[in-house]
């Protein structure tokens, strides 16, 4: 089974974490599954951007990006080349090890 290797993030997992999840599993269900509670405001649907993640190992062995995840992206807070919605990143067999930014765009909206 892949290992997520999370990045501390002082809101979400202040200590980072390392996880286990299935093949086939997106990054935020194995997030969720494991009692950190990264926002999901679609409900996983890719419609929004709350989810986002950016990829610092392990990129290319993701599931194939789509153009809504794309499109959707674009409004994302702190972009990078590596970002991805963790509801639409999905795990192969390799590791990934993730940041989970400091802002979303919820964050920026309600001027955390």
């Amino acid at each position: 089974m892949p290992i997520i290797k999370i990045l501390p993030n002082a809101e979400y997992c202040p200590g980072g974490a390392e996880i286990q999840a299935e093949p086939g599993t997106s990054i935020c269900e194995a997030l969720l599954e494991q009692d950190i509670e990264i926002e999901h405001a679609c409900e996983m649907s890719c419609a929004c951007t709350t989810c986002h993640v950016v990829v610092r190992e392990g990129f290319n062995s993701l599931g194939e990006m789509d153009e809504a995840e794309e499109d959707l992206l674009d409004r994302a807070w702190g972009l990078e080349p590596t970002s991805r919605l963790s509801c639409q990143a999905i795990l192969s067999q390799q590791d990934v090890t993730i940041e989970i930014p400091k802002y979303s765009i919820n964050h920026a909206k309600e001027k955390h």
